[in-house]
């Protein structure tokens, strides 16, 4: 992936539209929320492996709401002069921390705590 590349698409994007006024973060993370929320819609209601009933159908609908998705997430880090792949390897740091393998593996019921000896 050419993130530079992506990050000059969307800013030209932007700059042909006049759209830089209104992409404020606030507005920036609103418009992300619902995009997560059609991601959402697309899997709604259904049994487990439905979609796979209409597999292409459904990949091209998820493609699109996450390239819309990774849109807004791009916008919210140049806005705010975030590192994207930075942001992403301290989070990664940090989730390495609060959820052990040891304590998590393989579970999907494990909450995390301040002290991890409660697991």
């Amino acid at each position: 992936m050419n993130y530079n590349k992506i990050k000059n698409e969307i800013k030209n994007f932007v700059e042909e539209r006049d759209w830089e006024q209104f992409h404020s973060p606030k507005n920036l993370s609103m418009a992300l929320s619902v995009e997560v929320s059609e991601l959402v819609e697309i899997f709604q209601w259904q049994k487990q492996d439905e979609y796979q009933k209409n597999e292409e159908k459904v990949v091209n609908a998820v493609k699109d709401e996450v390239a819309d998705i990774f849109y807004y997430v791009v916008r919210v880090c140049q806005k705010m002069n975030i590192d994207l792949e930075n942001a992403l390897l301290e989070k990664m740091k940090k989730n390495k921390q609060k959820y052990p393998v040891d304590k998590v593996k393989g579970k999907s019921t494990f909450y995390p705590t301040t002290n991890h000896e409660e697991c």
